[in-house]
């Protein structure tokens, strides 16, 4: 056992899998004593540290025992700590530990880039974003509307047209080719207001998982996006990022590519596509018959409502119950007393089924909505790959063989075609280095498959927190509706017993 400080440290240092530290985390977590550099490299020695290994459990809470007894000013060895009972060793003094996780969590993907290394938590932590539609509308003649986007990044707030998030859009499929950009939500003319705020939503997803990516939430295009509050937007984003190249151009792993693509790639990914298309139809068709299930509950409270209605309407009927009519029984009045008394109770029932429908709106129906919009992100993106870069790999191909083939003829013939020999050479030659650019390019398109499909694969907690929001919501609604149905069993029940005590008894055949 060891004080609960320690635990606490090796929780956001551990590496996942291994459960060990890597070494530039430990010497990270070792400088944060702020002990002079002698005492640190000697404390380093104490523990044998090789070169290629990681720091194990033991040793770092070894690490931090002889950090905290060379801030006290005492021996610092393996023979003092020998000496000490592992959970009185003392606390060492670190300050801010805040930046621990998340060096080590960046160090862990830096030196494994086969791996995401992302929890869905992680990606939820990388930001969050709001998008409300401006209340007034702007413009002269064309009426247009506005929203206003909050990050929770940057805590900015800026102003946004429909045309601005399709630029982004433009200018994302520009840059990062290989990456699942989610679908932007259509353009209508003479929407409705219905049709506007389930675009505002759809606006928002779009931002969601394009802020919680973990290459675009970082880009200069998306923070520009964010922050930037210019007019004439969607023209400044364009005419700004014109010249970015595709990020194949700029990364540093486009180089070393074909050794990030294990060997069995083309069919793991052929497996996880058709394994995720098949995902996407079936939470397409629960998200329909969930659906369903809420729009005929909105029906039942219509029709809860018009029940309620009509027991309104024969509690105030007019015309009058006389003795002659009625006999002895006084059943009819005690009725429309009671029909008064359930109206509002059938009201409250009608209530609750149409907050239902508002809280599948807000909660269930929005989370089914953002995984689906993830699913159908990487299947636009298997679609890119497929009819974009291998196609052009294999056009190139086919063109290289031609040019070959050409250059066969052209030296058969003799002398006389030396020219052309000379100009299939050349042309050859350029089309090779194309094709090795493409394979190249291919190898970086598979590569960033991979990731994705891991990316997706981390994002599969939002099927779970759907599918626990949608039974919250259902177990929500029935204890509400039970509670108000059992309020209406005393209404009905005193009045047959005073019914049942005011009728003298039936007299026996």
């Amino acid at each position: 056992a060891v004080p609960s400080f320690y635990r606490e440290v090796y929780q956001q240092t551990c590496q996942r899998g291994s459960g060990k530290v890597d070494k530039d985390v430990f010497v990270k977590v070792l400088m944060k004593s702020s002990l002079p550099k002698q005492t640190l490299t000697a404390i380093y020695e104490c523990l044998n540290v090789r070169k290629d290994d990681d720091i194990s459990r033991e040793k770092l809470y070894k690490g931090l025992a002889l950090a905290a007894l060379a801030q006290q000013g005492k021996t610092y060895n393996l023979e003092a700590l020998d000496a000490i009972d592992s959970a009185d060793y003392p606390r060492p003094s670190l300050g801010d530990l805040s930046d621990l996780k998340l060096l080590n969590l960046r160090l862990q993907r830096e030196k494994t880039p086969t791996l995401l290394n992302y929890t869905y938590r992680e990606l939820e932590d990388l930001n969050s974003v709001t998008v409300e539609i401006v209340p007034e509308k702007k413009g002269l003649f064309l009426k247009h509307v506005e929203y206003t986007v909050f990050n929770e990044r940057t805590k900015s707030t800026v102003c946004r047209r429909y045309s601005d998030f399709s630029a982004l859009h433009e200018v994302l499929l520009q840059r990062f080719p290989y990456r699942a950009i989610p679908r932007l939500p259509p353009k209508k003319l003479a929407a409705t207001r219905e049709f506007l705020e389930a675009r505002c939503r759809a606006l928002r997803r779009y931002l969601l998982l394009i802020c919680r990516h973990p290459v675009l939430h970082d880009s200069e295009i998306v923070l520009y996006f964010l922050t930037a509050g210019v007019s004439d937007f969607q023209n400044k984003i364009k005419d700004k990022f014109r010249n970015l190249p595709d990020e194949f151009v700029t990364s540093p792993l486009a180089g070393k590519s074909k050794e990030l693509v294990p060997i069995d790639t083309q069919i793991s990914f052929n497996e996880s596509k058709e394994l995720l298309r098949n995902v996407l139809g079936g939470v397409t068709k629960l998200r329909e018959i969930t659906e369903n299930i809420i729009t005929r509950s909105g029906v039942d409270a219509r029709e809860w409502q018009q029940f309620g209605s009509e027991l309104s309407n024969l509690a105030n009927e007019s015309h009058a119950s006389s003795a002659w009519a009625c006999g002895n029984s006084h059943t009819w009045n005690q009725l429309k007393g009671v029909f008064r008394t359930l109206t509002g109770y059938f009201n409250e029932v009608a209530d609750i089924g149409i907050a239902q429908i508002q809280g599948a709106e807000d909660g269930s129906f929005e989370t089914f909505n953002l995984f689906m919009d993830v699913l159908a992100s990487y299947k636009d993106l298997c679609d890119r790959h497929e009819k974009g870069v291998i196609k052009d790999h294999q056009s190139a191909l086919q063109k290289m063989s031609s040019m070959k083939k050409r250059q066969i003829s052209a030296q058969a013939k003799g002398q006389e075609a030396g020219n052309t020999v000379d100009q299939l050479e050349s042309r050859i030659i350029e089309q090779e280095s194309e094709i090795s650019n493409m394979e190249f390019r291919n190898y970086f398109s598979l590569h960033c498959v991979h990731m994705e499909t891991q990316l997706i694969h981390a994002n599969m907690e939002l099927f779970a927190l759907s599918l626990q929001e949608l039974i919250n919501q259902q177990i929500k609604n029935h204890k509400e509706k039970l509670a108000v149905w059992e309020k209406m069993i005393p209404a009905v029940g005193n009045m047959i017993l005073q019914d049942n005590a005011s009728s003298p008894p039936t007299s026996p055949h």
